[in-house]
């Protein structure tokens, strides 16, 4: 078994004293599972749980299963001092398999060596260190099957924690398994999205008992009772607990009134280290500070007060384990390892970095790292250090860690300049990727009175708030403290021509509409009347479209409107995404497609993720209003798999609600399901309610479509309370129709009839062709009167431009249909769910395909499909196709133009024949000319 840098950090788990694990029977049947399923074709797993529960003895069970069958095992732990030490936790992983290296080619063994800190060359970035580290693994389980396990996730550093997760769910046919474990509710750069898990629960009441028993069988039954109690199941306090208890209390004398749990098991290991020797628990130190276990290191930085025999007393206690074939050290639980730095002194910690430190003379970034824990005043020597190492890193693909480096560099810094400085490049790096950036709001206060208020704080909130915004961490309060706190600094009135002040306007207007809190909104509006001499127009006009679109966007129509008509000049892809972020809730995405393609196009060319996941996203929102739903599931598919490399989790969880959409108008209930869930999970805890209201209007959608309108009613007043325009919930202008139908049909008419009237009198209708339908048909829905109904289902027909919105378009008519129908206005009834079924089967929205075939049948007509002369119906995207074929482009070339696969043209143009009566493309323009313009 490969020692892989590492071994199980805690044994204490369920094992009773004849070494059986007790309450595990499940446990291990799917661990054991795991492994002989990945030994043929390879897979991850990831195991749950609270501290102590026994994740790392499942671990330990596995690799033994793995070894005794055969395949080759590495283990791996992460380690908190090493979590500031970019791709430390991947050497771990690759170290016992780095002879592999040499039959890589040579962009892949360099592009790996100089992440691993083994050369010096060029940088990498991290998609191709991870596709190396994949490709690696799989040619060490071409010779025999490979388990990797890797303990204690979330204390991996950045950088290996996503190469790992990108690793973990590319496993499947590889005879490569990787099993790890991290704690429930830790944080982790472990992007655990699409990987199984297992959540391995306290042992039950009756193997509690057993499991106590068994280890400590002279324990009083008082005391059993109460630590059973108190421990409630948690293996680790079972069997740590009853140690710290003296003879006079395991006999039940004086059992505690209070016995809290977190708090003794941090007593238990915190006695178990005090009752060391002075100089074991020294050499300790050396050990959990230098993160390595290597005991080559250990032996020398401490040296002259320590010696390798001290080791001994710690191992007698069962505190760490050491391996004699590796030479390393690990320490069987983290809890451990807490213990020990908190029994030290600061002095003693200080004195220990610096000890490393020079030891370390020949790895610059771990000597700078422990010169930084060790210096306490301000030393700009150290401070150049870091930023060096910094810099370093970047160049090896690994912001995150840079990030961290710049941050503690700044509050090293003597001088107010250099420590904005050095934050504010921090921020920006973590604008664009990922970083940690919890210091910043106190080094921003720092840095103003430091650096006399200049603009360094604002520009570094600004980037701070992106990066926020844009990673997994999705934290919008903070966010929006940070961006109001650092506005808030400057001096008053602020400056309209200040790019950063509006850079940051224009940031916090992005968080308050991901939060959707009216009184966020406050701080913006505020600081738009301090701007002179005035605020920017492109700014107001997007805050009046996105803030409360219902309220606000109707005096910003005609601002907007001028400027997309200028959008195919403007050159400017920052200004073009915001232009369309301006139009989504207003229905004009459909000016923006041109100028989006070219951001794209754009983006792609120089590298910019973040242009083109924005650009993807709000093509796939227009795609979606006109029911060109099969290039949208593509797009967002790429999208969503970019934002994944990239962990930028909120614009991917745009694309899933995209997707979620598409599934429920089809009728796929467990993708909409698993995307909602999606949604929901990651956005709940963060409180972000712009996606919390994307998946209540999926769900809504999909129960409509289903018939299951108590569900449908649930979800869509959960966005908008009936009889209200929810304010600063921009989704509530996608559910108007949707509630009003979900009240009719559960016989809530008082409900549908205040929420059709709040709606006509908001005014929304005149925001946009498809809002003024919705209004008047959810007037027609509500009313009770059947010539009223008749009246307004025939103006939201009326309305010009509805044929942009297909599936909406649909929609009224199959409730059009459904209302004639049972009026017994038969001819008239089939004229609408004729044309409504034509139009959900082009779609592919086959629960709708149903109701309407079903309203049809009932009329006394056949839904047979009949062939019809006239003209044929071309979606927007299949005419702009049949253009560009008939002027000669090829498949290839089309797709480029149109972001398409050649595959998907191929398949647009097999349709199209038919339909326009052709059998080649040289019959196109002539057919196409046949066709109405419009």
């Amino acid at each position: 078994m490969d020692g892989g840098g590492s071994l199980p950090a805690d044994t204490a788990g369920t094992t009773g004293a004849a070494g059986q694990l007790i309450g595990r029977e499940r446990d291990l049947e799917l661990v054991r599972g795991f492994v002989v399923g990945a030994m043929h074709s390879g897979g991850a797993l990831l195991l749950s749980g609270e501290a102590g529960v026994g994740k790392t003895v499942l671990l330990d069970a596995a690799a033994t299963q793995a070894h005794d069958l055969g395949s080759r095992v590495v283990r791996a732990a992460g380690v908190e001092f090493e979590s500031t030490v970019s791709f430390a936790g991947l050497h771990q992983v690759l170290r016992p398999l780095l002879a592999g290296l040499e039959r890589l080619t040579d962009p892949y063994r360099g592009a790996l060596s100089v992440a691993l800190g083994l050369a010096d060359g060029a940088p990498s970035d991290q998609l191709l260190v991870s596709n190396v580290t994949l490709t690696l693994l799989s040619e060490a389980a071409a010779e025999r099957p490979l388990l990797v396990i890797v303990d204690d996730l979330p204390w991996l550093d950045r950088a290996s924690a996503v190469v790992l997760g990108f690793v973990a769910r590319r496993l499947d046919g590889s005879r490569v398994g990787l099993l790890g474990a991290y704690r429930s509710y830790e944080g982790s750069f472990f992007e655990r999205g699409g990987v199984p898990e297992h959540d391995v629960r306290p042992l039950d009441a009756t193997a509690a008992a057993e499991l106590i028993q068994d280890r400590f069988p002279s324990l009083a039954p008082r005391m059993r009772d109460r630590l059973l109690a108190e421990a409630q199941g948690n293996p680790l306090a079972l069997l740590e607990l009853p140690i710290a208890l003296s003879g006079s209390r395991r006999s039940g004398a004086g059992v505690p009134d209070v016995l809290p749990l977190s708090r003794r098991l941090q007593a238990v290991f915190a006695s178990r280290v005090e009752a060391l020797p002075e100089a074991t628990r020294l050499l300790l130190l050396y050990a959990v500070l230098d993160g390595t276990g290597d005991l080559r290191v250990l032996a020398s930085a401490g040296s002259e007060e320590t010696g390798m025999e001290d080791l001994a007393h710690a191992e007698r206690a069962g505190l760490v384990r050491v391996d004699d074939r590796t030479s390393r050290l690990a320490f069987r639980h983290p809890l451990t390892r807490s213990a020990v730095v908190e029994l030290s002194t600061s002095d003693q910690r200080r004195k220990v970095h610096r000890a490393l430190a020079e030891h370390r003379a020949d790895r610059p970034e771990r000597r700078a790292w422990h010169l930084a824990h060790a210096t306490v005043e301000p030393a700009e020597d150290v401070a150049r250090l870091l930023e060096g190492v910094a810099h370093d890193i970047v160049r090896r693909g690994d912001a995150g860690g840079a990030i961290a480096a710049l941050l503690r560099a700044a509050e090293l810094s003597p001088r107010g300049y250099d420590r904005g400085r050095r934050i504010a490049e921090a921020a920006y790096l973590g604008a664009d990727l990922t970083g940690d950036l919890r210091d910043v709001p106190r080094l921003l206060e720092e840095a103003r009175q430091a650096d006399g208020g200049r603009a360094g704080p604002l520009v570094a909130a600004v980037a701070a708030a992106h990066h926020i915004l844009l990673s997994g961490e999705g934290d919008l309060d903070t966010a929006h403290r940070l961006l109001v706190g650092a506005i808030e600094m400057q001096h008053q009135p602020y400056d309209a021509t200040d790019d950063t002040m509006i850079e940051a306007l224009y940031t916090l207007a992005w968080v308050c509409h991901g939060r959707q809190r009216a009184e966020l909104w406050e701080p913006l509006h505020r600081a738009l009347g301090l701007l002179k001499p005035q605020a920017p127009d492109r700014l107001a006009l997007i805050i009046g479209t996105i803030a409360d679109p219902a309220r606000t966007a109707p005096p910003a129509l005609e601002g907007l409107d001028e400027v997309i008509a200028s959008l195919d000049q403007e050159i400017d892809p920052v200004r073009v995404v915001r232009i369309a972020m301006a139009s989504v809730y207003v229905d004009r995405l459909a000016g923006c497609r041109t100028a989006l393609r070219r951001v794209l196009r754009d983006g792609r060319d120089s590298d910019s993720v973040t242009l083109e996941l924005q650009g993807r996203l709000f093509l796939g929102r227009d795609r979606f209003a006109a029911g060109e739903w099969d290039e949208l599931e593509a797009q967002a598919e790429q999208g969503r798999r970019l934002g994944e490399t990239h962990s930028y989790r909120l614009l991917s969880t745009d694309f899933a609600y995209q997707r979620a959409l598409v599934a429920a108008a089809r009728g796929d209930e467990s993708a909409t399901r698993a995307l909602t869930d999606e949604m929901t999970l990651w956005a709940a805890p963060r409180q972000v309610g712009f996606f919390l209201s994307c998946a209540s209007h999926a769900r809504a959608l999909a129960a409509l479509g289903r018939a299951r309108f108590e569900d449908a009613y649930r979800h869509a007043s959960a966005i908008s309370g009936a009889g209200e325009i929810a304010s600063h919930v921009p989704t509530a202008l996608f559910v108007v129709m949707d509630l009003v139908e979900a009240a009719v049909r559960t016989g809530r008419g008082a409900e549908a009839v205040a929420h059709a009237a709040a709606a006509r009198e908001s005014g929304i209708g005149a925001i946009s062709p498809r809002l003024d339908m919705a209004v008047q048909a959810s007037a027609a829905i509500a009313a009770a009167d059947h010539g009223t109904a008749v009246d307004r289902f025939e103006e939201a027909l009326a309305v010009p431009g509805t044929d942009r919105w297909p599936f909406e378009l649909a929609r009224v008519r199959l409730a059009y249909g459904e209302r004639l129908r049972r009026a017994r206005s038969t001819t008239e009834a089939r004229a609408q769910l004729g044309a409504a079924l034509d139009a959900f089967e082009r779609l592919g929205a086959r629960p709708w395909t149903a109701r309407a075939g079903n309203e049809l049948r009932a009329t006394g007509q056949s839904t047979r499909r009949l062939d019809r002369p006239g003209p044929v119906s071309l979606t927007p995207q299949q005419r702009e196709i049949a253009l560009l074929a008939a002027a000669g482009l090829t498949n290839k070339q089309i797709g480029e133009r149109l972001f398409l696969s050649p595959r998907t043209v191929s398949t647009h143009l097999y349709q199209l024949f038919p339909k326009l009566g052709v059998t080649s493309r040289a019959a196109l323009r002539d057919a196409l000319a046949r066709q109405s313009p419009d």
